[in-house]
């Protein structure tokens, strides 16, 4: 996610640096290009938390119903539903992308036209959701380390302990 991160944070500066005062690219097709470099940047940074992102999911959903009230942000919920709803969305889109890439002929392969072609499709459609979990990927990790340093459930709470009676009226101290 980090990796994700710094690479929004390069098409940021690019795009402010290429683009006039209404957003418009000085250069449609090098602005094109960049947006597609990006793209397939961010769908192989985004490689390393796929394979786990259903049950990181779970983990901080499961975390953060066990947190005590007082040490739950408010935006938690609703940016665990973006991370979920932007997770299946890029579960449907890669399994369009298998299907489209088992479809494309025989002799389209990467470096090829008509693989790359489709492979950047494929990337710009996933881009938004994928953005989703640079920008809001930070609330698992959050919800994490509030549950470490939430008192746990498991335990018991602390209780007074009596100091046993000596026959004294004011406390021993040692």
């Amino acid at each position: 996610m980090r990796e994700s991160k710094k690479i929004l944070d390069a098409w940021d500066a690019y795009s402010d640096e290429n683009t006039d005062l209404d957003g418009w690219p000085y250069d449609d097709h090098a602005y094109g290009l960049r947006a597609s470099q990006r793209d397939a940047d961010t769908a192989k940074a985004f490689e390393t938390v796929h394979a786990g992102a259903h049950h990181l999911l779970a983990t901080a959903e499961t975390q953060l119903a066990v947190l005590p009230a007082r040490a739950v942000q408010n935006r938690w919920v609703w940016q665990l539903g973006t991370l979920r709803d932007a997770l299946d969305r890029l579960v449907a889109l890669h399994d369009q992308w298998l299907q489209t890439r088992d479809s494309l002929p025989a002799d389209a392969r990467p470096g090829t036209p008509a693989f790359d072609d489709a492979l950047a499709e494929y990337h710009a459609e996933a881009w938004s959701y994928l953005d989703d979990w640079a920008t809001h990927g930070h609330a698992v990790h959050d919800i994490h380390t509030a549950a470490r340093h939430a008192p746990s459930t498991l335990a018991p709470p602390p209780t007074a302990t009596a100091a046993p009676s000596t026959g004294r009226t004011n406390p021993v101290r040692r």
